[in-house]
């Protein structure tokens, strides 16, 4: 007696079948979690590397970045100057636009 498609289709279970192919169901939650710890060791082995091969010692970068943020406000007024700009307002231009 010869099966149809369907009727073979309907007697064999899915997970039987994949498992016999070699292959298996993944949810897109194993998925995603996957990912997230892959990204998890980058992140891990990009800081162990940044922290190895830094060109200064940690407290010489620190003081360098606390010292480029506090004079950031000091630079402001020559940017907007530079720029044409006074009071945070863009001059307008000649033709109305």
């Amino acid at each position: 007696m010869a099966m149809t498609w369907k009727a073979m289709r309907n007697a064999l279970d899915t997970d039987d079948l994949l498992e016999r192919v070699g292959l298996e169901r993944r949810t897109p939650a194993g998925d995603i979690m996957t990912g997230l710890g892959l990204f998890a060791v980058g992140v891990l082995v990009g800081a162990g590397l940044g922290l190895m091969f830094a060109p200064k010692r940690g407290d010489e970068i620190r003081s360098a970045l606390n010292e480029a943020w506090r004079n950031r406000g000091r630079r402001s007024p020559d940017f907007q100057q530079d720029l044409g700009v006074e009071g945070g307002v863009p001059p307008s231009t000649a033709s109305g636009h």
